[in-house]
């Protein structure tokens, strides 16, 4: 291990957003005018995590899940056996992975959800969410940051 610790750089806000699309665009736009992006960051503040409920989750279609995903999984592995068989056998690899894929998914996708005995019933998508969210800039860099951002309309969205 080195002796040299690296100090943080100092960082000043440059803008503020009530959403991550708007600081993301004033980030790209900074990166489109020639900008060093790696002396930015995105600092969300009084970050939760939401998950959003999307359906009730039976045996049923946990099974169709499991099937869909095991179908993408067996047509990837029959790809690459494909890819390695005679020209005339390779569709057939491609429809027999795709095929077991999906059945032993389905297998896998109903007997997963049976053995959790109905503790969770519902499926979900879990995201970060922020009051607001923040584009800082390194301190020796902020100046240039700035005048790059009031030349155009980057600030839409802002707080």
């Amino acid at each position: 291990m080195s002796d040299v610790t690296r100090a943080t750089p100092e960082r000043r806000v440059l803008s503020s957003f009530t959403d991550y699309t708007g600081a993301q665009a004033a980030v790209d736009r900074l990166s489109d005018a020639g900008f060093p992006v790696e002396h930015t960051a995105i600092v969300g503040h009084d970050v939760r995590i939401v998950e959003q409920v999307t359906g009730r989750l039976t045996r049923g279609r946990a099974a169709l899940y499991g099937a869909a995903s095991g179908a993408w999984f067996g047509l990837l592995i029959g790809l690459l056996f494909g890819l390695l068989a005679p020209f005339g056998t390779w569709i057939a690899l491609l429809l027999w992975g795709l095929v077991l894929g999906a059945v032993w998914g389905a297998v896998f996708g109903f007997a997963g959800h049976a053995f959790t005995r109905g503790r969770r019933d519902f499926s979900s998508v879990q995201g970060f969410e922020a009051e607001h969210w923040d584009v800082t800039v390194d301190a020796e860099h902020l100046a240039r940051a700035q005048s790059l951002l009031s030349a155009g309309a980057a600030g839409e969205g802002r707080v």
